[in-house]
């Protein structure tokens, strides 16, 4: 984890094996996401990875001994705690992929707030090639992205598309060059932690949960969570400055 004052950028870091999500690298990414969450000080998060991939899934080579009834539903339980403290980080987290991101790393990616991507990216619900289903959120976010029918033929057949082909679907916000890709998503990730970072927090979750919620219970969270802001100084400086025509400066 590198750290620029109030953003932290992640990099997946084993370029030899594609940064294929093995155990130790699972137990790494709960450390951090952990440390980010208990540090107030961190407004913006950035994951990508280092070689010529994002992350090419799971370590098919630690599933090689056979799974006893039970054993792939811990597997995948121990990977959900940290995946769930990702998702619910009240901070923007932002997925610079750089390249290859396949099964469990193009959900991880989907896990983000905001996706940005290389021209050099491709993305495949790879897991029907070794016979499993999506995992790591992939079934929860991908047809709330793209739509369902989309969501099916892409995780039926495990067919990798390029970065183009996901912009134009809707699985990610922006497409850069490659030279260009952490530098935008660097940009980005200040732009937000320099933002109004408490309101964006809890715009964060309420569309997360709005997901799953219907009108009058998200219109109630709607009123809650602008009440609360409403208390803030970051709403008193962003009214006095609306008032003044001047760029607010939130502390």
């Amino acid at each position: 984890m590198e750290r620029e004052e109030s953003v932290c950028r992640v990099f997946l870091n084993k370029p030899e094996s594609l940064n294929a999500l093995d155990l130790e690298m699972r137990a790494e990414l709960s450390d951090i996401i952990e440390a980010v969450r208990s540090d107030p000080k961190i407004k913006a998060m950035i994951i990508s990875g280092k070689g010529r991939a994002f992350c090419a899934g799971g370590d098919i080579k630690s599933m090689q001994q056979p799974f006893k009834p039970l054993d792939g539903r811990k597997r995948l339980k121990e990977l959900h705690r940290w995946l769930t403290n990702l998702i619910h980080l009240p901070i923007p987290v932002i997925a610079a992929v750089n390249g290859i991101a396949a099964g469990a790393g193009c959900n991880l990616a989907l896990a983000s707030d905001i996706i940005i991507a290389s021209v050099d990216a491709k993305f495949a619900q790879s897991f029907v090639k070794v016979g499993l289903i999506p995992d790591t959120g992939g079934l929860y976010f991908l047809p709330r992205l793209i739509g369902l029918n989309r969501a099916k033929e892409l995780m039926f057949t495990g067919r990798m598309i390029d970065a183009q082909e996901a912009k134009e679907i809707g699985l990610v916000n922006k497409v850069v060059e490659a030279d260009k890709l952490l530098p935008m998503a660097s940009q980005l990730a200040f732009e937000l932690a320099n933002g109004a970072t408490n309101a964006i927090a809890l715009t964060k979750r309420i569309l997360n949960l709005s997901l799953n919620s219907d009108l009058e219970s998200v219109l109630e969270f709607e009123a809650l969570a602008q009440d609360i802001c409403f208390g803030t100084e970051h709403f008193i400086e962003g009214r006095n400055a609306f008032l003044e025509k001047r760029k607010p400066v939130f502390k």
